[in-house]
C-alpha cells in the first residue's frame, strides 16, 4: 500500500514540473518546426500508448471482475505515465506550440487520473464505519464511473497526440478533421461495443428484454437527427457535401426508426436488418463520394468497402448464422467479421482527412499501400481488444 500512495504522490509531483516550451525554430504560419521527431518524443509516445492504451483499460477489466491484478495492473499504468510524462517534457527534435491541444488536455486527463488514483487508494484502505462507510459508497460509484470513462478521454488525447505531432487541424481544415475524427471514432467504437456485446454482454441483453438492432437503430436515429441539423452551416449556400451529409442524416434517422419499431413483436425482442442496411447504404455513398485528390477519392471508396461489407456479413450473421436469434452459445468464428470491418472502416476514415492525404501523397505512396497499413493497424486494434475482453 506504501509503494501505491507513493506513486499517487510522484504523479502529483510530476504534474507540476514546469517546463519552457521552445518556439523559436516554427516558421511564421507554421504549427511544428521542421526537424523530425526525436527518439526521446518516440518513447514518449510508446509509454503513453502502452499506458494509456493497455494497461489502463486492462486494469478497468480487471477491477469489474474483482481480479487480484487489478491494483498491479494500474500500478504499472502509473509508472508507465511517470516515466512518459517526464520524456514528453524533455525531448529535442521537433518543437510544437506552448498552447497546443495535445498539451492543455493533459492536464485534465492526469486530473482524472490522480483522482481515480486517490479513489483507488481510499478504497484500499476499507474504511467502511461511520461516515466513511457512506463516504465510501460514493468514492465506489465515483472510481467506476471515472475507469470506464478514462479510456474515451485516453483515445481523445491520443488522437490530440497525432494532428499536433503533424501540425494539422487548424484553420480551414479544422472542421473536416472533426468530422473524420469523430465519425471515425463513432464506428470504431461501434464494431469495438459490438464485439464486447457479442463476447461478454449476451446476459446483460437478455435481462434488458431488448435486440441489439433495438439498441443499434436508436444510437443511429439520434446520430441521424444530429447530422441532419450540424453538417449545413446554417444561413450559407449550400454546398454538394451539405448536400450529401445531410441527406445520409435524413435516412439514418428516417431507417432508424423504422429499426426501433421493427425490433419488437408481442412483447418478444425481435432481429431486424435495418441497421445493416443503413450501414451498407452510407457506404456506397461513401464509396461514390468525389474528392479533390484522387488518393482522397480512392480511400474515401475503400472506406465506403469496408461499411458495405459489414453491413453485408451482418445480415448474414442474423439470418443464417444466428437464424434471427440473438447470439447464444460459443461465438461462431464469421461473427468476428462485422465488428473488425466496422473498425477498419473507421480507421480509413480518420485517416482520410485533407491534410494527412496530401502528406501521405508528398511521400509518394500509393493508396495501396497506405490502405494496407490502416487495416494492419485495425488487426491490432482489434486483438487487443479481443485480449482485453476475454481476459
Amino acid at each position: 500500500m506504501k509503494k501505491y500512495l507513493a506513486l499517487a504522490l510522484l504523479l502529483f509531483g510530476a504534474r507540476v514540473l514546469a517546463h519552457e516550451h521552445h518556439e523559436d525554430e516554427i516558421p511564421d504560419g507554421e504549427y511544428t518546426s521542421p526537424e523530425p521527431i526525436d527518439s526521446i518524443l518516440v518513447a514518449h509516445i510508446f509509454f503513453m500508448m502502452v499506458s494509456f492504451g493497455f494497461l489502463f483499460p486492462v486494469g478497468m477489466i480487471f477491477g469489474m471482475t474483482k481480479s487480484r491484478f487489478h491494483v498491479p495492473v494500474q500500478v504499472a499504468g502509473v509508472v508507465f505515465t511517470i516515466v512518459g510524462y517526464f520524456l514528453g517534457h524533455h525531448h529535442k527534435g521537433r518543437q510544437f506550440p506552448s498552447n497546443n491541444i495535445h498539451s492543455k488536455f493533459a492536464s485534465y486527463l492526469l486530473f482524472f487520473l490522480s483522482l481515480q488514483i486517490a479513489c483507488g487508494v481510499f478504497l484500499k484502505l476499507h474504511l467502511e464505519r461511520g461516515i466513511m462507510g457512506k463516504v465510501r459508497r460514493f468514492v465506489v460509484i465515483g472510481h467506476g464511473i471515472i475507469g470506464k470513462v478514462m479510456p474515451i478521454l485516453s483515445w481523445v488525447q491520443m488522437g490530440f497526440g497525432g494532428i499536433v505531432a503533424l501540425g494539422f487541424c487548424h484553420g480551414d481544415h479544422l472542421g473536416q478533421c472533426l468530422a473524420h475524427g469523430i465519425m471515425g471514432s463513432a464506428f470504431i467504437a461501434y464494431g469495438c461495443i459490438m464485439a464486447i456485446m457479442m463476447l461478454v454482454g449476451q446476459a446483460w441483453l437478455a435481462r434488458s428484454g431488448r435486440s441489439q438492432d433495438f439498441y443499434d437503430s436508436l444510437i443511429i436515429t439520434l446520430w441521424g437527427i444530429v447530422n441532419t441539423f450540424t453538417e449545413h452551416r446554417w444561413g450559407q449556400t449550400w454546398t454538394h457535401g451539405d448536400y450529401q451529409h445531410t441527406s445520409m442524416g435524413i435516412v439514418w434517422w428516417c431507417a432508424g426508426m423504422l429499426g426501433i419499431f421493427l425490433s419488437k413483436r408481442n412483447g418478444r425482442p425481435i432481429r431486424n436488418h435495418i441497421p445493416a442496411l443503413v450501414i451498407i447504404l452510407t457506404g456506397w455513398a461513401m464509396s461514390v463520394h468525389t474528392q479533390h485528390m484522387e488518393l482522397s477519392t480512392k480511400i474515401h471508396a475503400m472506406f465506403g468497402y469496408a461499411l458495405m461489407g459489414a453491413g453485408f456479413t451482418r445480415i448474414i450473421e442474423v439470418s443464417f448464422v444466428l437464424k434471427d436469434e440473438n447470439n447464444v452459445g460459443e461465438v461462431k468464428s464469421f461473427q468476428h467479421l462485422p465488428p473488425f470491418l466496422l473498425v477498419a472502416s473507421g480507421f480509413l476514415f480518420m485517416f482520410a482527412n485533407e491534410e494527412q492525404l496530401e502528406w501521405i501523397n508528398s511521400l509518394m505512396i500509393d493508396n495501396g499501400s497506405y490502405s494496407l497499413v490502416i487495416y494492419s493497424l485495425s488487426f491490432l486494434v482489434y486483438l487487443c481488444k479481443l485480449q482485453i475482453v476475454v481476459n
